[in-house]
């Protein structure tokens, strides 16, 4: 059977009303076209929808069994309204984010919280990895962004590059705690937390000692600065990391001093060249960049930049 929208609506209406006149009233229809609508249902179903009783049109069991159902068709062409209008305006849909393990659990929860506040329909799976498999996963179109650090470019990507200021951080009590300023020379002798060797930043905090002529003593190489602030937090060593992270460890104790000379700890900001980029995901990665604002490091050269492929 090939029913019509317009043939369900008139059949409730005459079902809600009594009446075709009225029902024709409520559809905005005249009352020839309101019955055309109810014969042409009748004949399609094959039995009688109405009987009369007192001057009003009353549904047979059967058309009465039917038109639960009917209600149900009109709750979700509401319910599609409803979301259509939601997407339009960017308060329903699904995020899909990638990131590295140390925003998972420290920023990027406090973004996600304030970004979904008035965006009641919108759900979200967040995924944390390394930036090997990340990249993997955006190049394969499985998540709509990724946040992510030492991203060297791919021709399958667009991203955008954030520098984010780098501080000294060390245990609370410390001697250094006094000045304003760590450098290189004030930490000589001070065991060293700091980020893999094979990292970008890595190379550019063990090229800040050579040139101040001081040996960095290592002491631990972690994958994620979060790890190191914990470390620091409990006492033990000193560490050079993002602004950043150090900030969502300031109410455990730490000392945290800006780092000299100036080195930034470059965040990625990650999607798929190929596939529409809904409005949702743009809005959430304008979200989270704003974020950055307070961390960001606003030196000559170093700004936020675009990399397309």
């Amino acid at each position: 059977m090939n029913f019509k929208l317009r043939q369900l609506e008139a059949f409730r209406a005459v079902a809600q009303t009594g009446s075709i006149t009225r029902a024709a009233q409520q559809l905005g229809i005249s009352q020839p076209a309101a019955s055309r609508l109810l014969a042409d249902f009748s004949a399609s179903v094959e039995f009688p929808l109405f009987v009369r009783e007192g001057g009003s049109m009353r549904p047979t069991p059967e058309s009465r069994y039917m038109l639960a159902e009917i209600n149900r068709v009109f709750e979700g062409l509401a319910h599609l309204e409803d979301l259509r209008h939601n997407l339009k305006d960017r308060t329903a849909g699904h995020l899909r984010i990638a990131c590295l393990p140390g925003f998972a659990t420290s920023h990027l929860p406090k973004v996600l919280t304030a970004f979904l506040k008035d965006r009641p329909g919108v759900t979200v799976t967040l995924e944390p990895d390394r930036p090997e498999r990340i990249l993997e996963w955006i190049v394969g179109q499985q998540y709509d962004c990724a946040l992510t650090d030492g991203f060297s470019g791919h021709p399958a990507t667009e991203s955008t590059d954030i520098p984010i200021r780098t501080v000294c951080i060390l245990p609370p009590g410390h001697p250094l705690a006094e000045r304003s300023e760590i450098t290189p020379h004030d930490l000589r002798g001070e065991k060293i937390i700091h980020s893999r060797r094979d990292s970008p930043f890595y190379r550019r905090l063990a090229q800040a000692f050579t040139d101040c002529e001081v040996e960095l003593t290592s002491w631990i190489e972690v994958r994620q600065f979060t790890t190191a602030c914990t470390i620091v937090a409990e006492g033990q060593g000193a560490a050079v990391l993002s602004a950043l992270d150090a900030e969502q460890y300031r109410d455990r104790g730490l000392v945290i001093r800006p780092f000299a000379p100036r080195i930034t700890h470059r965040l990625s900001l990650l999607r798929p060249v190929t596939g529409s980029l809904s409005p949702l995901v743009l809005d959430f990665l304008e979200t989270f960049t704003a974020s950055l604002a307070p961390f960001i490091d606003h030196g000559e050269g170093e700004r936020p930049t675009s990399r397309a492929r």
